[in-house]
């Protein structure tokens, strides 16, 4: 923890003297595939409607974005409705995707002068998973019917997971889990792999993870609807909106874009087929139109 501490205060120091306000509009991303992907789709989609663009991208995670975006380090970010409720604003989750994208762009416009745009169309909600041959031979579909088998079980779960307020206590109480040991807190990449070698039973991924299908995991059923949407949104600063007035009408031409399965598809790339994510984020724009 006083590692990870010392890190997020250097990571902010650096930052310190990277004011934006210039010619370009500063685009930031928190560390894993999914958030570089679309830091580089945002990229991408602004400078072809001509408007320059500076990417500072694998920002650590939420904590360290919305700290550069309130101190003016970056213009720009995407970010997920159920982590700026939950995580950000301290409220308690809702399973309305509407009433919590409400919720976020109200209280990010009042508090934090801040502009939330529209949903890039897909909800990369928490995945609790389990190794598929698990879920067959035991007939599992559902948080509830594994946590009776949870006791015997070993749990990952990221650094962020166990700490924010829609995490691991709120999980584990709303379904009576309790695990063998106490969770192994490791690297959001590194669970997956880990719960197909056996050295977890369960873990707490992202249901866009492209390696879930790959490596026949399967992802549990939330039947208690613990976890709020996770509808993916663009964060941006109003004075980018006011330097850049193509940004906004930009920005509105990804509202929709993305689905679920072309989200897993694209995370797969680069994880599974180790793509190159801007040559990749090309290909995505030409076949979208974009």
């Amino acid at each position: 923890m006083m590692a990870r501490a010392l890190a997020c205060a250097l990571l902010l120091l650096a930052l310190a003297g990277c004011r934006t306000g210039g010619e370009r509009v500063v685009i930031g991303s928190k560390n894993f595939t999914e958030q570089l992907v679309l830091g580089e789709l945002l990229a991408q989609h602004l400078e072809a409607r001509g408007i320059p663009v500076e990417r500072r991208f694998y920002l650590a995670g939420t904590f360290i974005c919305q700290q550069a975006i309130l101190a003016g380090r970056i213009d720009l970010y995407p970010e997920y409705t159920g982590t700026a409720l939950t995580a950000i604003l301290k409220q308690a989750p809702s399973s309305d995707a509407h009433e919590v994208y409400a919720r976020v762009r109200d209280e990010y416009r009042r508090r934090f002068n801040l502009e939330v745009a529209e949903p890039l169309g897909f909800n990369n909600t928490f995945a609790i998973l389990i190794r598929g041959n698990d879920a067959r031979r035991l007939g599992l579909r559902t948080i509830s019917q594994a946590a009776h088998h949870a006791p015997n079980w070993r749990a990952g779960f990221g650094y962020e997971f166990m700490e924010r307020p829609d995490g691991y206590q709120g999980l584990a109480k709303t379904y009576g889990l309790r695990f063998a040991e106490a969770p192994r807190v490791m690297d959001l990449g590194l669970l997956a792999r880990a719960l197909r070698d056996g050295q977890i039973d369960l873990a707490a991924g992202n249901s866009t993870d492209g390696l879930i299908p790959a490596l026949d995991l399967f992802v549990l059923e939330d039947d208690r609807h613990y976890f709020p949407p996770y509808e993916a949104v663009p964060i941006v600063r109003r004075e980018a909106l006011d330097r850049f007035p193509k940004l906004r009408e930009s920005l509105s031409e990804l509202a929709g874009k993305i689905s679920e399965q072309e989200m897993q598809k694209l995370n797969y790339a680069v994880d599974g087929e180790h793509r190159d994510v801007a040559e990749l984020v090309r290909e995505f724009r030409s076949r979208r139109g974009l």
